[in-house]
Formats: structure tokens, C-alpha cells, sequence
């Protein structure tokens, strides 16, 4: 490893487990003003072909995904009734926070007080029914679109079962279970389909949320659900997971060991399909479903997003599904009018450590010597995924790292500004904002892509991935510290 940290000097300061703050060589965005204003649609979508064709990604799969999550919202109604509010759509809340804005306004993070200018949003994906976490989006996605291929395959869903769920959509009907305008999907519902998953498994490897958003789902549904863990998922989510009717295969390493465990035990069983985090385009998918819901938040709230009125966003990461597939739905929708970071603990930066190599899933936090162990349980993985390097080489603004200190910093400053609570490894994600103002990679990012006098105007939002699920002794616990 010592060739690669020469060749590439940020690594010495990973490798040491110190914070960082680094900007992407390859992120595809020109630094002339003029030309961005002239061209910023199409770069934009340049940009997104990039990936496109080099992963098989098209901006249809999203739209598609987005439509089967409409088919579908009756059976989740059915099985979640706390969805009927929202006619089966799993969505989450998008809040202001500017009590939290001034709250890191004044901390001794920053170099000044009032460094950070424009609008801070909280996007609570940490309440999405369910689950209650980012993994709400893909997981329970990829659960579905199985769901409906098993259903084709059997007879137990047609064709024309599908045309009719979507012509109603068209038409703007709620297909509400309780309605007389009843969905066809309300047949998945049946005995004779519930005998019939039955007699299959879907399994996934998983650090905590993933596995509650599948494991969750697919219980519901009639599966067997078996979720490997690895040793640093935390115990009330194995817990949960037991008690909604999943089997929990646990392991004493890391995320890694329960993927591999995982993906060879449903292999050797016909039977059985497994949700691949690093690889599965059906996850990605449905997690980038989240660009075009957010756009729609944003109008609502008559908030805007253009070259004058510049968007952030700030993710954390653990293998990079997730986040990646967001990014991806955002830049469909706001091409370079949107500026992503993603953020990782100092222990295990792997998706940083793969873009700043180009080794992608080719090199491990275990090279650089540091362990792969952080409080941010959903965030300990040592490899990234390089599906998902690949396609947000081009789209990615930058990365931060943070040590696992600064995280309950961060959950206890929301709390206290907000009242609002997210688990620790969702905290994370306000390193982000903080090393963009703080340090000269962020000052100089801004520089170069002309948005200083824009600031005041921006809008920066913090992607909260999980937290409601929290039981309330652990979740009092952590405000106390």
C-alpha cells in the first residue's frame, strides 16, 4: 500500500485516521461560469450517461421504480396501516432547521460564527414508516419488484393486471385497499400467495438497517426472511428483526464476512433470493426514486434549486448503495445545480479510499491499517461497493471523514436546537457542511466553481438515514452523553 499512499498523499492522512475533507478530481463539472450557465441541463445529463454506460443505468429504471412503489402502495397500506396517510407511499418529512443552522453557526467547528449562510433542511429519512431508515427506499423496493416477478412467473399477477394498476394511477386515482377502486396487487395478499412465498427465502448481509428494511418487508409478505449480521449491528435491531418473524444469522466479523455467508448460503438454495448491497441495481433503483420526491418537496415548500440558487447535499456512507443511488436520482433532477458530499467515520472511509485509488472495491480500510470500527454501525464497512464507485465518479462533489467523538457531538446539538432525533451514524452527515466551511478544500471548491455571492442563497440539506426505530432507553441514553 505504501506505492498508492505516494501516489496519492490524502491516503497518508486516512490511513492516520485523521479528518479530512477532500474534493473528487473526476467530478465532471466544468469551473467557467459562463459555460455552466449556458450548458448546465446538458452537462448535467452528460454527466449522468457517463454513468449510464459504464453501469447500464438509464433514467427510465428510476421513473419505472417509481411507478411500481405506486402499484404496490395498497399492499403496504394493507400490511402498514401507519402508511394509509399517505396512500402506501413511504416518504419522509423535509424540515427547516434553523435553530440547528445557528446551533453549528456557533460551535467551535468553524473558523467564524455565521460561516454557514443560506437555509438548512433536514430530510428525515430516520422516520420513514416501516423501517425507519434510508434503507426504507431500496430495501423494501427490491423486496417488492421480486415480489412481482415471483407473481408473473406463478399466474398470480398478469399483465393486465399491471396495466390496470398503472392506468388508474394515470388516471390520478388512489388505489386505497379499503376503496371501492381496489387494486389487482391486493391479490398478493391472499392465503393461496401467502403459501406461495412462503416456500421461498430472501435473504441479505447486512450491519443494522438494510437488514430491518428487508427483513421487515419480507416477513410481511409471507417469505422466509433471514438477515446475516455482522458483529457490530447493534442488538435491538437484531431483536426487532426476530420479533416481525425474520431468522437473524449472526457473526462475529464484519460486514463483509455476513455478506459473503450470506450470498453463499441463498446461492446453494434454489429457493431463494438475496439482496446484494453491493451490487444490485434493483436497490440503486429504488433508492434514486428519492431525487424526484425531494423535487417535489422542494416546490411545495416553494424553495429554489438553479445556478443562482445552489443545492448541497451531505449523506453518509457506509457500502455506498444507498447514497450513491441518491445522488444519482438527484442529478437526473438537478444536474450541476446540486453539489454532493458524502460522509464516512475516520475508521472506515472506504468508499473514499476506492475513489481517491481508482481501486474502487480493490482496496480495504484493513490496507490502510485502520479497523473498520465505528459507533456509526451502519457506516462499518470495509470495502465500497464498486458498482455504485463507479457510477458517482463523475457525479460526487467530494467527501468528508469524522472521528466517532464528533458524532453524539452532533445528535446532542439537534436534540437541543431541534428536538429531533437521529442515530448517531446519521449525524455523520453535518460533518459535511461543517468541513465544507471550515476547510481550504471546501473554500476552495467554492472558489473555483464560482459560488461564493451564491451562498447566501443556497440551500443545504442534511440526509438524516435512520433513527426512529431507536428504542427509547438507548435513544435517552445516547441524548445523555
Amino acid at each position: 500500500m505504501n506505492g498508492i499512499i505516494d501516489n496519492h498523499p490524502i491516503l497518508a492522512e486516512v490511513a492516520a485516521a485523521k479528518e479530512v475533507f477532500w474534493i473528487n478530481p473526476h467530478y465532471n463539472q466544468s469551473s467557467n461560469p459562463t459555460e455552466r450557465e449556458t450548458s448546465t441541463s446538458k452537462r448535467g445529463l452528460n454527466n449522468i450517461e457517463t454513468s449510464q454506460n459504464v453501469n447500464g443505468l438509464t433514467p427510465e429504471m428510476v421513473n419505472d421504480a417509481a411507478l411500481r412503489l405506486q402499484r404496490f402502495a395498497p399492499l403496504i397500506m394493507h400490511y402498514f396501516p401507519e402508511t394509509v396517510a399517505t396512500g402506501g407511499i413511504i416518504e419522509s418529512p423535509l424540515t427547516e432547521t434553523a435553530a440547528m443552522k445557528e446551533e453549528l453557526n456557533e460551535c467551535s467547528f468553524l473558523p467564524q460564527p455565521g460561516a454557514i449562510e443560506g437555509r438548512l433542511l433536514l430530510k428525515q429519512d430516520s422516520h420513514l414508516a416501516v423501517s425507519g431508515s434510508v434503507k426504507a427506499r431500496g430495501g423494501i423496493y427490491e423486496v417488492l419488484k421480486h415480489t412481482e416477478d415471483l407473481a408473473l412467473e406463478a399466474g398470480i399477477l398478469t399483465i393486465e393486471d399491471i396495466e390496470e394498476a398503472n392506468g388508474k394511477i394515470a388516471a390520478g386515482y388512489c388505489l386505497n385497499h379499503d376503496s371501492e377502486l381496489t387494486s389487482p396487487y391486493l391479490k398478493l395478499t391472499s392465503p393461496q400467495a401467502r403459501e406461495f412465498f412462503a416456500k421461498h427465502k430472501i435473504q441479505v448481509g447486512s450491519t443494522g438497517n438494510l437488514g430491518l428494511s428487508i427483513g421487515i418487508m419480507s416477513a410481511a409478505i409471507g417469505y422466509e426472511a433471514i438477515v446475516h449480521m455482522s458483529a457490530d449491528a447493534k442488538q435491538w435491531k437484531k431483536d426487532l428483526l426476530r420479533k416481525r418473524g425474520a431468522t437473524v444469522q449472526e457473526y462475529e466479523g464484519d460486514y463483509g464476512e455476513a455478506v459473503l455467508n450470506g450470498r453463499r448460503l441463498s446461492d446453494a438454495d434454489p429457493s431463494s433470493y438475496f439482496v446484494d448491497d453491493e451490487n444490485s441495481k434493483e436497490l440503486f433503483c429504488g433508492y434514486a426514486v428519492a431525487g424526484g420526491r425531494l423535487k417535489a418537496q422542494l416546490d411545495e415548500q416553494k424553495i429554489t434549486v438553479d445556478q443562482e440558487h445552489p443545492l448541497f447535499v451531505y449523506i453518509p456512507c457506509g457500502v455506498g448503495g444507498a447514497p450513491g443511488g441518491i445522488i444519482y436520482g438527484l442529478k437526473l433532477i438537478f444536474g450541476e445545480s446540486v453539489h454532493c458530499f458524502l460522509v464516512e467515520p475516520t475508521q472506515a472511509p472506504c468508499m473514499l479510499a476506492g475513489l481517491e485509488s481508482g481501486l474502487f472495491n480493490k482496496i480495504s480500510v484493513q490496507d490502510l491499517g485502520l479497523t473498520g470500527k465505528t459507533q456509526a454501525d451502519g457506516l462499518a464497512v470495509g470495502r465500497a461497493s464498486s458498482f455504485v464507485g463507479k457510477v458517482i465518479d463523475p457525479l460526487l462533489s467530494g467527501e468528508a471523514t469524522i472521528e466517532d467523538e464528533k458524532l453524539n457531538r452532533y445528535l446532542h446539538m439537534l436534540w437541543k436546537s431541534e428536538h429531533i432525533f437521529i442515530e448517531p451514524s446519521a449525524c455523520a452527515a453535518y460533518q459535511g457542511i461543517v468541513a465544507l466551511h471550515s476547510s481550504q478544500m471546501g473554500r476552495s471548491y467554492i472558489e473555483a466553481l464560482g459560488l461564493d455571492e451564491r451562498m447566501p442563497q443556497a440551500t443545504h440539506i442534511i440526509w438524516a438515514t435512520g433513527g426512529n426505530m431507536v428504542p427509547e432507553m438507548i435513544r435517552a441514553e445516547l441524548i445523555s452523553k
